[in-house]
């Protein structure tokens, strides 16, 4: 869906990468690893990105590291887009419903870091959660999204634990 609006492949994972998640930082030689594509293609769609403020840069040693402008008054705008092409709001929807006592949900992986998956990891923060019912709403997103949802139900201890080094995108949080 994004390709029919962005034709620059490496445009379309630039926005992805910095604009799903607005904490990612990366530079060039990472994003060149990342992306499997040349330098000069991701430097030419960075510069441009950069010169129309929709990133900024930071120099750490000989690194230049690139990151969204949050500022940019059309971040809102390219990041709520970004999550519905890629499900994220019809996931919140379908999943976040009638589950429980769930205090907060929120992205992890490929997605978290910024990068577009066919999966995408879920975790879920809570107690006394319903699992048929997750299960059961999980397989309906899955048929909207055409994704896989990967899911896992966490106490607010073991997302202390076991996510404490590992990048998560806060979704929804319970704010009673």
């Amino acid at each position: 869906m994004l390709h029919a609006l962005i034709t620059s492949k490496t445009r379309k994972k630039l926005l992805l990468k910095f604009f799903l998640n607005s904490e990612t930082k990366s530079y060039l030689r990472n994003l060149e690893q990342e992306f499997g594509e040349s330098s000069n293609a991701i430097r030419l769609e960075l510069n441009r990105l950069e010169e129309g403020g929709f990133l900024i840069s930071e120099l750490a040693g000989n690194r230049k590291y690139y990151s969204a402008n949050v500022m940019h008054p059309l971040f809102p705008d390219i990041n709520n887009i970004l999550k519905k092409i890629v499900g994220i709001d019809q996931l919140i929807d379908h999943v976040l419903s009638n589950i429980g006592q769930l205090e907060a949900a929120f992205i992890a992986g490929d997605f978290a870091k910024g990068r577009d998956s066919h999966i995408i990891d879920l975790v879920l923060v809570g107690i006394n959660l319903d699992t048929q019912y997750i299960t059961s709403l999980i397989t309906k997103a899955e048929e909207f999204i055409s994704r896989k949802i990967r899911h896992v139900e966490v106490t607010q201890q073991q997302l202390k634990d076991f996510f404490k080094d590992k990048p998560l995108l806060l979704i929804w949080k319970n704010d009673e």
